[in-house]
């Protein structure tokens, strides 16, 4: 025989006899799954453009917990409400690490509130959503911001003067603008040059960041630094958004007065100063160096985090509504009779229009932006439905599968508002409405977005009429791409004044 064929043989034999014993060792076993190949793992079995279905197929054989080897390294899924809910909410201490994301390692090195963990995630997380807070977040100044950019929004879209446009930009410039005043106290011209690159940056790593290319990277990382590819844009993209916000940092810097802080970055320079020589780093003598750095990913997570997840929603809104006339018609009348036409919405009426909340429930639940979230890790040894993870073990949680109950929500791949209304159309709250994901990582913007879903979208409808170029029946809402985000296909249309 080939020497280089035993070889191959032999290694193989030795990689899947390391996997059974590490499934079986004394201490427990990993949940079931399909036998992975030696390297490439189970990714062969897997529909790296479709997610939902792979997982769902696999479900069907090795239950709501299973494991997959997304290369070497073991993952576990978790398939359906009650395995989410329990990991996430029950077990969310355990289930609260960041798992690996190498393309987003080699932008950010760790750091930030997205994808860090351990104490250096805890702090930022409780630093960030004390500071939203006092920056006004849930309370009624974050709303007038939300309101006047709304107007904004309004004033920009009646100079299309009822011409075929693509809205991309413009919807993306809105939620853009108000996480902006609240990062650095500003907002853009919805002309500005350097707002409309920062905008196509953005767009553009959403993307890539949903291509089966970036998957394959993120589970063989060595093609990250060494194989041409999207992913050099993607981290090329991201750096030139990072240099902006250091640039805001240091501007910052300049014109500080620590009596009275104007904005996220303000805070964030004074906490720094206070701690700047307690900031865990490998680096003991360039503290100050990486706190910058850690505030600059911060920054920018909550920039690109808080603009390209409600601009791509809001995106899809209008698609939607395009193709299901029946429901804009609807929601219309409703705004008709509760806010009229002489005064702006605010977040009072949202308790007195059931079918427009119900809208953008369903419009949220439908689209199913963040198929899989972001992987979690466990933090520490556990057993979990007689199975047992070990610690460091990363963790998917199939957001697709509780959107897309069933049980919850008859012909879920239909869309239809009463998803979320009950038997005398009133709002009906359902525990399957997870798109901000649950638990200790949950979405820390979730207030923020459902506030600009409601005021956007219903400011829009208020003004304007959608007009689609083509009929709704020709309209396609299948997702362009559809891994870490769904991005809905391009499209125009026509906003006609009321």
């Amino acid at each position: 025989m080939d020497p280089f064929l035993v070889l191959v043989l032999s290694f193989s034999c030795l990689f899947l006899l390391s996997l059974w014993s590490q499934r079986s060792s004394g201490r427990g076993k990993l949940p079931p799954g399909p036998t992975p190949l030696p390297f490439i793992g189970n990714l062969l079995q897997i529909d790296v453009k479709d997610f939902h279905k792979s997982f769902t197929n696999l479900s069907k054989v090795y239950g709501p917990v299973y494991t997959l080897y997304m290369g070497r390294k073991p993952t576990v899924v978790l398939y359906g409400y009650e395995a989410v809910k329990e990991a996430f909410v029950d077990h969310g201490e355990a289930f609260a690490g960041r798992g690996r994301v190498p393309v987003f390692e080699k932008a950010n090195k760790g750091m930030g509130i997205v994808f860090s963990s351990g104490n250096i995630w805890k702090d930022t997380r409780r630093f960030s959503l004390m500071t939203l807070r006092n920056l006004g977040m849930g309370k009624r100044s974050i709303e007038d911001r939300v309101q006047e950019e709304a107007r904004c929004l309004v004033e920009e879209l009646m100079k299309t003067n009822g011409s075929p446009c693509d809205p991309r930009f413009i919807l993306g410039c809105a939620p853009c603008n108000v996480i902006s005043s609240i990062v650095f106290q500003g907002r853009f011209d919805y002309k500005d040059q350097d707002f409309l690159n920062l905008m196509e940056k953005m767009d553009e790593m959403t993307k890539i960041l949903s291509t089966p290319w970036l998957q394959v990277c993120n589970a063989f990382p060595a093609l990250i630094d060494y194989c041409p590819g999207s992913h050099n844009l993607f981290l090329k993209n991201y750096a030139s958004i990072k240099s902006y916000i250091l640039e805001k940092i240091k501007e910052h810097e300049e014109s500080l007065d620590v009596t009275i802080p104007r904005d996220f970055i303000d805070y964030f320079l004074i906490k720094g100063g206070q701690e700047k020589h307690n900031f865990p780093t490998e680096d003991f003598n360039q503290p100050l160096k990486n706190m910058l750095e850690h505030m600059a990913v911060t920054v920018t997570d909550l920039f690109t985090a808080g603009t390209e997840t409600t601009s791509t929603t809001l995106r899809y809104a209008l698609l939607l509504l395009l193709k299901y006339p029946h429901v804009t018609a609807k929601v219309q009348e409703e705004i008709e009779h509760v806010i009229g036409r002489h005064r702006s919405p605010c977040m009072q009426d949202k308790s007195h229009m059931p079918y427009t909340d119900a809208m953008i429930h369903e419009i949220q639940r439908f689209i199913d932006l963040a198929p899989t979230a972001l992987p979690h890790e466990v933090t520490c040894d556990i057993k979990f439905r007689n199975y047992f993870i070990p610690k460091g073990t990363m963790v998917i949680p199939s957001l697709s599968s509780v959107l897309r109950d069933n049980k919850e929500f008859p012909n879920p791949e239909k869309f239809d508002p009463g998803h979320f209304l009950d038997e005398n159309g009133n709002f009906k709250k359902s525990n399957c409405f997870m798109p901000f994901s649950a638990g200790k990582r949950m979405c820390a913007g979730e207030g923020l977005a459902r506030m600009e879903l409601f005021l956007f979208l219903t400011s829009i409808l208020q003004n304007f009429n959608l007009k689609p170029l083509v009929h709704p029946k020709d309209i396609d809402t299948t997702p362009v791409v559809s891994g870490f985000t769904s991005v809905p296909p391009a499209f125009q249309l026509c906003f006609i004044p009321i």
